[in-house]
C-alpha cells in the first residue's frame, strides 16, 4: 500500500483535525464523532495500536464506521460486522451549476423525525438524531412529506463531502436527487470548497448519476463497521 499522501486518503481523520474539529472526541491520534452525530472514527494511522487505543477509551456499546483507501487490519478486541468496497468521487465539472431551486427547503430540527424516517427507508449511509448538526441539509417536500434530501458531512480542509442523498422510492425518477446534489455542489464551490462524496461500489445507479453530473472516481475505498467486544 502506498503512503497516504492526499487529504482524501484518510478523510475522516483529516476532517476531525480541520473542518469538523469542533465535533472531535478522543486523543491526539484517535478521534471520533459523538454517537448522536455520526459513528465515524478517524485514525492518524490505521495501525492495530490505534484501534487498541480506541477500544480503551470508548464504551462497550459503541459501533463505529471507518473508511479510507486502506483496508484496515482489525484487532481481535473488535467484532467486524461488515467490510464493503466503495468509491470516492470528486467533482471535476467545469462550471458552477445554475439551478431553479425554488422547491428546495432548508431542513431544521423540526424536520429531524422525517429525515430519520427517510434515511431509514432508503439507507443512504449512517444518519443519526443529530447528524443535522453537520449543517446544510436541504430537502424537497410533497404534500407535507419529505421526499428527497441531501446535505454535507465531512469537511477535510478545502474538501466538503456531500452526503445523505436520498429519495423516497415513491418519488424516484423525478430528478429530485439531481436537483439537490447540484445545489450542494453549487454551494460548496461558491464558498471556495471542492465537493466530494462516497458510494458503495455495487450502487451502480448512484455511481452513474454522479458521473453524469460531473463527478469522477478518484479512488477505491473500504467501508468497515466494527463493534467493541465486551470484556
Amino acid at each position: 500500500m502506498p503512503p497516504l499522501v492526499h487529504v482524501l486518503d484518510n478523510p475522516i481523520w483529516n476532517g476531525l483535525i480541520s473542518g469538523n474539529k469542533d465535533f472531535a472526541q478522543g486523543t491526539d491520534s484517535v478521534r471520533f464523532f459523538p454517537a448522536a452525530i455520526a459513528p465515524f472514527i478517524g485514525l492518524q494511522e490505521n495501525t492495530e495500536a490505534h484501534f487498541d487505543t480506541l477500544h480503551d477509551i470508548v464504551p462497550s456499546d459503541r459501533t463505529f464506521v471507518h473508511f479510507g483507501i486502506e483496508k484496515p487490519t482489525i484487532p481481535d478486541s473488535w467484532n467486524v460486522i461488515v467490510q464493503l468496497p466503495g468509491f470516492q468521487l470528486t467533482y471535476t465539472g467545469a462550471d458552477v451549476p445554475v439551478l431553479n431551486d425554488e422547491e428546495i427547503v432548508s431542513l431544521t430540527n423540526e424536520h429531524i423525525p422525517q429525515m430519520l424516517s427517510l434515511t431509514t427507508l432508503t439507507n443512504p449511509g449512517p444518519f443519526s438524531s443529530r447528524t443535522i448538526d453537520f449543517g446544510n441539509y436541504e430537502g424537497i417536500f410533497r404534500d407535507g412529506l419529505l421526499v428527497a434530501m441531501a446535505g454535507q458531512r465531512l469537511h477535510p480542509y478545502e474538501y466538503v463531502e456531500i452526503s445523505a442523498v436520498c429519495t423516497h422510492p415513491d418519488y424516484a425518477g423525478k430528478g429530485f436527487a439531481r436537483q439537490l446534489l447540484l445545489r450542494q455542489v453549487q454551494q460548496i464551490i461558491v464558498s471556495g470548497g471542492i465537493p466530494f462524496l462516497h458510494v458503495r461500489s455495487d450502487n451502480s445507479r448512484a455511481v452513474n448519476l454522479y458521473k453524469r453530473l460531473g463527478f469522477e472516481i478518484r479512488t477505491d475505498v473500504y467501508f468497515t463497521v466494527i463493534q467493541k467486544k465486551n470484556g
